[in-house]
């Protein structure tokens, strides 16, 4: 090893010994004041205050029972004419799809005929049974062969005035599955209307949540699938079902808004959420803030030697005291 770096290494030497002692006395101040240490401290008063639980559900807007009308043949038949389509406003009394009336027509005056040939039969018994002609049973059975003939004609009217479907109540139409020249039957719904005035929201919850959502409880709608959406305003819960779908696990929660920010459209998506519970914190707190040294030491390697290196370091850990 040369002069030169014999030197560099005394002088490296030299200056670790001095930082060292001079952390070292700074421990030793600290040791020798442990008895009454005086520590500067920060303390911040926590005031309680209340937080609420909130229940988030998506839900759509559907028709409210009783302001549905569902449409369909009165008989077996054929379409023959289509006069509104799905989203369209009609009013109570509009004619919607009617029917090919020659069946319709035809089984009417088949009808009306059989019952003016019973009438007539029936006089005749009647008369010939009161003179003593013929058994008083043939009478009764006239009597019910017109019992019967009255019943027929009657459907065959009814049946004749329905094929030509009309709305029942206004509002618009949300459902369409005739076609013209397509055969259909009572079985089949063909048009549906609901009532645009009278519309709820059905929310799905989880059975958990549903145990703690009860009617009356306020909800806030939103538009969309989030409940940063539009604004709707505030609804609130007028049922809880007591049953779970057996599709989607979820129980349906009934909401009715009388006054929204605007109108609400049926199959809508809107976002529901409800406070379930609001809670207190039910003591105070101080958070107290305390400094604290540490010393560390590492090596370095210079010159190709092995120096030693020294670090004092302070660190503020913030320490909490909770006072009832």
């Amino acid at each position: 090893m040369t002069g030169a770096g014999s030197r560099l290494t005394a002088v490296i030497a030299g200056l670790a010994v001095a930082f060292t002692a001079a952390c070292k006395g700074k421990e030793g101040e600290g040791g020798d004041e442990a008895g009454h240490a005086v520590v500067s401290a920060q303390t911040v008063v926590v005031a309680p205050q209340a937080f609420t639980e909130t229940i988030g559900a998506l839900g759509t807007v559907v028709a409210r029972a009783g302001h549905v009308a569902t449409l369909s043949a009165p008989a077996a038949g054929r379409v023959g004419r289509v006069l509104v389509t799905v989203g369209q406003t009609v009013t109570r009394g509009q004619l919607l799809v009617e029917l090919d009336q020659a069946p319709f027509a035809a089984a009417l005056q088949s009808a009306e005929a059989a019952l003016a040939a019973a009438e007539r039969a029936n006089e005749r018994q009647q008369r010939l049974a009161q003179e003593g002609i013929v058994p008083r049973k043939d009478a009764e059975q006239a009597a019910a062969d017109l019992a019967r003939a009255q019943s027929d004609a009657s459907v065959a009217r009814r049946n004749a005035q329905l094929s030509a479907l009309h709305a029942p109540i206004g509002g618009v139409v949300t459902r369409m599955s005739a076609t013209i020249g397509a055969s259909v039957d009572p079985a089949q719904p063909l048009v549906e209307i609901s009532d645009p005035r009278a519309l709820d929201i059905l929310l799905n919850v989880t059975p958990t949540e549903a145990a703690n959502v009860r009617p009356g409880t306020k909800v806030t709608l939103s538009a969309g699938q989030s409940g940063s959406g539009e604004p709707l305003g505030v609804g609130t819960v007028v049922d809880v079902s007591s049953t779970v779908d057996s599709v989607t696990r979820s129980v349906a929660v009934r909401v009715q808004a009388p006054t929204t920010r605007r109108a609400l459209r049926i199959g809508e998506t809107v976002n529901g959420a409800s406070v379930i519970a609001t809670f207190t914190s039910p003591r105070s707190q101080f958070m107290i803030h305390s400094p604290r040294s540490a010393f560390s030491t590492r090596s370095k390697r210079v010159g190709g030697e092995q120096a030693p290196t020294s670090a004092c370091s302070s660190s503020s850990p913030a320490r909490r005291r909770s006072f009832d």
